[in-house]
């Protein structure tokens, strides 16, 4: 697998942990989106895209956040006891949509992306800077056309 482009969109906000949301091409095939590089206690990581994880209202059985305290649906208040921690005593509030199988693979996409990251951030220096676009359109070449 080669990762073959990264698109880095630098994040205006300071103060927040959030700094990009990135997306990245393996093999000129196939894009994955919505990668994220978070600040953490321990420097900047790359984050795989998540979902949310959601349950059912016991009353009308509308599909509801985790942290909800009131169903979207009915408007009931949901129990407090929803989050249960998995084997090692961690809550699970967000599932990964993508994400690599081993610690090699999660290196290389890590260093691929942080080093994208920190070309931009020098870009995002120069005089007339554009932002980098994540728009689909981009990424649609002639062959995926009918």
């Amino acid at each position: 697998m080669e990762i073959s482009e990264v698109r880095v969109k630098l994040v205006s906000n300071p103060d927040d942990r959030l700094k990009a949301f990135c997306s990245m091409t393996l093999d000129n095939e196939f894009v994955v989106r919505d990668i994220k590089v978070i600040e953490g206690a321990g420097g900047l990581f790359v984050a795989m895209p998540s979902r949310k994880m959601s349950d059912h209202c016991p009353r009308c059985g509308g599909k509801n956040y985790l942290r909800a305290k009131f169903c979207n649906t009915c408007g009931a208040k949901l129990p407090d006891n929803r989050i249960h921690p998995d084997s090692q005593g961690r809550t699970k509030l967000h599932a990964d949509i993508a994400h690599p199988i081993n610690a090699k693979c999660r290196r290389r996409i890590q260093e691929t992306v942080l080093r994208a990251f920190d070309e931009e951030v020098e870009r995002s220096k120069q005089p007339g800077y554009k932002p980098v676009s994540l728009d689909e359109d981009d990424y649609h070449s002639d062959e995926s056309q009918h």
